[in-house]
């Protein structure tokens, strides 16, 4: 995971991919082997690269097993002139946008349950590393033959963070009901919104709810669904709520039925799971990978992965495919505590420094044992919240 620094001779830009707010994509040649990669620079600079190695994408495809749906980064590199910063990933086909954009007719259903399920899959491996993605949509679901791989993680957090989240997240039009109507009150059930609009596009080509405004986003959720009831509107006021009065007056929805009058029961019934207004009521990530519409993709899914995992490099660090998830939380969100160093005289005499040294032996044992406690503590509250959620 060491940041490498020798971007310009190893590798020759052929074009642009594409660009989007914070960074832009060129298609390159390593100059060595030939092989064309895809290279994201970012357009913001860096004073270092340790600053850099504190990227949450940076962290968190450190901390992700590989997985056949999440596109694996193939190095990263920090030019010491300009701070700036590319990661280096294996070049695919297109994105679902792209692949959407050029067709005139709707994705047939059982392709688009294939594509379906390779989504929930990438996402339920994110998640269960403690992580939630933030930004899932057509753009960021990249395609190469059959094969589906998640990208783009600069907006991942952990799952086990304190609310409220601020800053910038996800696309309006994928944006679920409580990003836009509590300051920053969600999780990772938004992340199964997010697939659900996805799904809907695929089998229609048409965004389920393409909002001009956040407002308007609201009022096109609510036109469908109908207004949420006094007890969700309750719960969502707790948390700070926006947008809100929008809700007003209440009224039905048209349902999802009669916008996707050609879909099999169980496509539908999967749908339904994943567009709900409460995200307590939604599905969550592992529910959906268990559903029975999956059935009949299992098997090619099985078999495609598990050709891909015969390809992938044989190297030690592959071995752990279970990381821990509370561990991975309290890692992205605790601040790298500077510890300041104490200038102390240089001790007299050797027993001194044997003293010093385990008088730090103390506090090292000290310091591990609370973040053990603390993890203990966290995977508690994991189980529990699993039990809870098994019970729903």
């Amino acid at each position: 995971s060491n940041m490498l620094t020798n971007f310009r001779s190893k590798y020759k830009v052929q074009g642009k991919i594409g660009e989007g707010s914070f960074s832009e994509v060129l298609k390159c040649q390593d100059k060595h082997s030939g092989v064309c990669i895809a290279a994201k620079h970012l357009k913001k600079s860096f004073k270092s690269a340790v600053h850099a190695a504190e990227l949450p994408e940076l962290i968190a495809l450190r901390k992700l097993a590989r997985h056949p749906n999440i596109l694996h980064m193939i190095e990263s590199h920090y030019e010491t002139s300009t701070g700036r910063v590319t990661f280096i990933f294996e070049l695919m086909d297109m994105s679902l946008y792209d692949m959407m954009k050029n067709r005139k007719r709707p994705i047939p259903e059982s392709r688009a349950k294939n594509y379906l399920f390779q989504i929930v899959k990438g996402v339920a491996h994110i998640h269960h590393h403690g992580i939630f993605h933030r930004d899932i949509k057509p753009e960021n679901i990249l395609v190469k033959g059959e094969l589906l791989k998640i990208s783009d993680l600069g907006s991942v957090k952990g799952i086990y963070t304190r609310h409220p989240y601020t800053e910038y997240i996800s696309t309006r039009w994928y944006r679920s009901p409580e990003c836009l109507l509590t300051t920053g009150y969600y999780g990772p059930k938004m992340d199964v919104w997010a697939i659900g609009c996805v799904f809907f596009e695929l089998l229609t080509l048409k965004p389920l709810f393409p909002g001009s405004s956040e407002l308007d986003q609201i009022a096109k959720i609510n036109a469908v669904l109908g207004t949420p009831n006094s007890r969700l509107l309750a719960k969502f006021r707790k948390h700070k709520c926006r947008n809100i009065s929008v809700c007003f007056p209440s009224k039905q929805g048209s349902g999802l039925n009669q916008l996707l009058p050609f879909i099999t029961v169980c496509g539908r019934e999967i749908l339904k799971q994943m567009i709900v207004y409460d995200p307590d009521s939604r599905s969550n990530i592992r529910r959906l990978s268990e559903h029975k519409y999956f059935l009949d993709v299992r098997d090619s899914y099985m078999k495609l992965t598990s050709i891909l995992n015969a390809q992938l490099p044989k190297s030690s660090n592959l071995k752990v495919q279970y990381r821990n998830p509370a561990l991975l939380s309290y890692l992205t969100t605790e601040k790298k505590r500077k510890i300041k160093k104490k200038v102390t005289n240089l001790p007299s005499n050797k027993g001194n420094a044997i003293a010093n040294a385990a008088n730090n032996k103390i506090t090292e044992a000290k310091r591990n044992a609370l973040l053990q406690q603390k993890l203990q503590q966290k995977q508690h509250e994991l189980q529990q919240q699993e039990q809870v959620e098994k019970k729903i």
